[in-house]
């Protein structure tokens, strides 16, 4: 640990918005690894994912939350009191807003909730996507935020797609971190366990290369990481769906589609981990696995009944 324990400064960041805000990508950019799963699709991101920046003598720990939406299965009601509890346990909590999108009724929602919430976590407003909108839009929209959630002490214009806007971000994140000795080592990028890593990227696969009826019903668990003695490793993941199906759909004409998630998912893995990676997928269809009490845990999300 560098820095003396008066000097260094340390605090929890919450990143909470509506699904696609863009907040996965935007804790990825303030990283600059990938720490946390990215897809087009609205609620990616199942529990907290925290990771770790350095910037001068503060550690800025970030959490990435589920996008918040209206649940109706168990995951559903799990992952919404994720996000909430993120938000509640922060130094600062970032509402990040698809400026594109505006002002929708999901964000309304939590805005609205962020208000009842009379200040006890301060509230940052982030405008993401704003290179994809008209400046003369950006001001009016801000304004209507500020206005739903009193007492906003910064508001930031972003592209976390392009990193744009983001050193700002970071150095006012750097100066509002409490003062405080480090919470992880400096080189600890996140403390998301590499077998959940593996799933979260095999999931993220699943994500990107298959449709509507596939994605949200499925979920990936590493059944077995085994060292091997040439320094590589072997990891064996199972993807649960819902439905026979949709193990159909996602195996492919002649297993086409699975090898494609697993090389494509061997090849993040091999850059992320750093070493060769053997990676083996099995496809298993478990009704109701989404109302599972373990399945829920295996997830690292609580269970709310």
């Amino acid at each position: 640990m560098s820095g003396s324990e008066e000097a260094s400064r340390c605090g929890l960041v919450a990143v909470v918005g509506a699904p696609n805000a863009g907040k996965s990508t935007l804790v990825n950019a303030l990283a600059g690894t990938k720490v946390s799963i990215v897809s087009p699709k609205p609620q990616t991101t199942r529990f907290r994912i925290r990771a770790v920046v350095m910037r001068g003598a503060a550690q800025i720990v970030l959490v990435d939350t589920p996008g918040i939406f209206a649940p109706r299965r168990r995951l559903d009601r799990a992952m919404v009191a994720a996000a909430w509890g993120g938000a509640q346990d922060a130094d600062v909590a970032l509402f990040i807003v698809d400026a594109r999108s505006g002002l929708t009724d999901a964000v309304r929602a939590i805005a609205e909730r962020l208000a009842k919430a009379g200040g006890r976590v301060p509230v940052w407003l982030v405008l993401n996507k704003v290179d994809l909108v008209a400046p003369p839009t950006l001001l009016p929209l801000s304004a209507e935020l500020n206005a739903l959630v009193p007492g906003m002490a910064e508001t930031f214009m972003i592209s976390a797609e392009k990193a744009r806007g983001l050193d700002r971000l970071l150095d006012r994140l750097a100066a509002a971190m409490p003062p405080g000795p480090f919470l992880f080592p400096e080189d600890e990028l996140t403390d998301l366990p590499n077998r959940m890593l593996a799933a979260e990227v095999v999931r993220e696969q699943v994500l990107r290369q298959t449709h509507e009826e596939v994605p949200h019903h499925a979920t990936v668990e590493t059944e077995q990481w085994t060292e091997r003695p040439d320094g590589s490793v072997r990891i064996d993941c199972t993807i649960y769906v819902s439905r026979p199906t949709q193990k159909a759909i996602l195996i492919g004409d002649g297993g086409k589609k699975i090898r494609e998630i697993g090389r494509r998912a061997r090849l993040e893995l091999t850059g992320l981990l750093e070493r060769p990676v053997h990676l083996f997928l099995n496809v298993k269809d478990r009704p109701g696995w989404d109302e599972e009490r373990g399945r829920l845990r295996a997830l690292g999300l609580e269970d709310l009944e």
